[in-house]
């Protein structure tokens, strides 16, 4: 079977705006859109990381396929698994660490380490089974058990929820008590660890829980598309239709398990599979079947996209290099010293005021220049696979 461009596309277009929502000019001055929701609800730039792991399940499934295809077997494919994910949390602590080597200060959970354990749970489920049917039910499952637990368990040393705290409080929930716990724990064993909220993470360890849930529809993605992929019109209406469903799904869920990104709640995980699924079957009709990228104005319009979803982590590492690079390096502005970027943006964005507007170029301007990196590789046909 060729390869499935769309998911390539859809991945760099994730990418690129992973990278422009990270990197504002000013984050004192950002477009509500452009930055995650406090708590509960959800703007576009929440849908972003749940997207990327959508994807992550869907390319595991051609992935084994192609790799079983040249007559690996399970257990050469599961130390595969095993060794990619362990790669790619190598290279999170090595960003993390880099470039002041705090070594007590280490936040050990984070993008990167999610997507390493998705990716290792969600590869090893997928190399005992591929039957969707199965796939579906222990998606249901880990929703289902999740809300139970965030619901039902009650908190160590502060209660039950919405009967001693509110029922998802920010601090007083069951995810974050146990972000708290592991964290004391590695301070107490490994002398290292910290919280992206103090209190809290976003990333952390029980909520990874429903994250491998959407890496599992993502997989239910792939195996539909792989099946279907004679009939494109099935393949693009049953895509749609599901993104429908499950994002229609996720708003009724949404009263009784309010969606809220920073603890991955089981409606957040239906609602921005939704939109995942009506985004993949809407470029795998425009490119896979449309062939839009073979047209003129389509080349243009994808090239881009695909380029950085060819090399999606190292564009995501490269640009994490870059904002430390420039955050690291001081010069002299006035009486004081700065970091470069805060030196290029107050200077060449926003000389007259910081602004939205101005803080979304600095943004754009980023993007462009964590492009030129993986445009280079891609000319020379390298693909860094950790």
């Amino acid at each position: 079977m060729k390869r499935v461009l769309s998911i390539d596309v859809l991945r760099g277009v994730t990418i690129a705006f992973m990278i422009l929502v990270n990197d504002p000019g000013d984050w004192l001055h950002v477009y509500a859109q452009l930055d995650h929701a406090v708590w509960n609800g959800w703007t576009l730039t929440d849908l972003v990381f749940p997207t990327f792991l959508f994807l992550v399940g869907a390319s595991t499934v051609f992935s084994l396929d192609a790799r079983i295809a040249k007559g690996n077997c399970r257990k050469t494919l599961a130390g595969h698994i095993f060794l990619r994910a362990l790669k790619i949390f190598a290279l999170k602590m090595a960003l993390t660490i880099v470039p002041y080597f705090h070594m007590t200060h280490l936040r050990i959970y984070g993008v990167l380490t999610r997507i390493a354990l998705c990716y290792l749970i969600g590869g090893l489920i997928l190399l005992a089974t591929r039957n969707m049917r199965v796939l579906a039910a222990l998606s249901a499952a880990i929703l289902a058990g999740y809300w139970a637990l965030m619901r039902f368990v009650p908190i160590p040393g502060i209660g039950r929820p919405m009967r001693d705290v509110p029922f998802l409080d920010m601090n007083n929930n069951l995810a974050a008590w146990l972000d708290r716990a592991v964290n004391d724990l590695c301070q107490r064993t490994i002398h290292t660890g910290v919280l992206y909220e103090h209190t809290r993470d976003p990333e952390g360890l029980l909520s990874t829980l429903p994250a491998v849930a959407t890496v599992l529809i993502g997989a239910m993605a792939g195996l539909w598309l792989k099946q279907h992929f004679a009939a494109p019109g099935k393949a693009r209406n049953g895509l749609i239709l599901g993104g429908f469903i499950s994002f229609a799904a996720g708003l009724a869920w949404n009263p009784w398990f309010p969606i809220n990104k920073n603890l991955w709640t089981s409606s957040y995980v239906l609602m921005a599979a939704g939109w995942a699924l009506f985004g993949l079957g809407v470029f795998f009709w425009l490119i896979d079947v449309q062939r839009l990228h073979e047209t003129r104005i389509g080349h243009w319009l994808t090239k881009p996209a695909l380029i950085f979803g060819s090399n999606a982590i190292t564009a995501y590492a490269m640009s994490a290099i870059i904002v430390k690079t420039l955050a690291y390096f001081k010069v002299q502005d006035g009486d004081k010293l700065t970091s470069v970027s805060g030196w290029i943006y107050h200077h060449l964005f926003a000389s007259t005021g910081s602004t939205d507007n101005t803080s979304l170029a600095f943004a754009i301007v980023f993007v462009a220049v964590c492009f030129i990196p993986n445009w280079i590789l891609y000319r020379k046909h390298i693909f860094l696979k950790l």
